[in-house]
């Protein structure tokens, strides 16, 4: 029986206190950060905005621009292609998750490869899932 992954925006006075319950301090102090640098270095049109923050029904939890908006992506991988804003943060987050996961601290690792297998699987039902894995692959 396959269980499709909901997304659930996470309203603006809750953003804090889920998120440090994801990640502790180092999500204003390292991820949000490097989100948004990963999303600059690979959208050059990207110039900052609003980003909805969400939770994912199996547990994860991505940042996404305003999906209206498209961008041209160019990633170290030799991707080329045009996704949405919520494509992009999840090209944003899935690079930082991954990482991430590669930091000496055993248990903030652990969590971020978590956090990048929960995201991977959403991404995987996205109506944009091969330019997203094209991206990270």
């Amino acid at each position: 029986m396959e269980t499709t992954i909901e997304r659930t925006l996470i309203e603006t006075p809750e953003r804090t206190l889920i998120t440090a319950k994801l990640f502790g301090s180092c999500f204003p102090l390292q991820l949000e950060p490097f989100i948004f640098h990963i999303a600059s270095t690979q959208a050059q049109s990207y110039k900052g905005g609003y980003w909805d923050f969400y939770e994912l029904s199996n547990g994860g939890f991505y940042m996404a621009l305003d999906e209206a908006d498209t961008y041209k992506v160019s990633c170290p991988n030799y991707y080329r292609g045009e996704m949405s804003g919520e494509a992009l943060g999840i090209v944003s987050c899935l690079c930082a998750y991954s990482h991430l996961s590669f930091s000496g601290d055993l248990p903030f690792a652990k969590n971020f490869a978590l956090h990048f297998h929960l995201l991977r699987d959403y991404a995987g039902e996205h109506s944009e899932a091969r330019a997203i894995f094209g991206a990270i692959d």
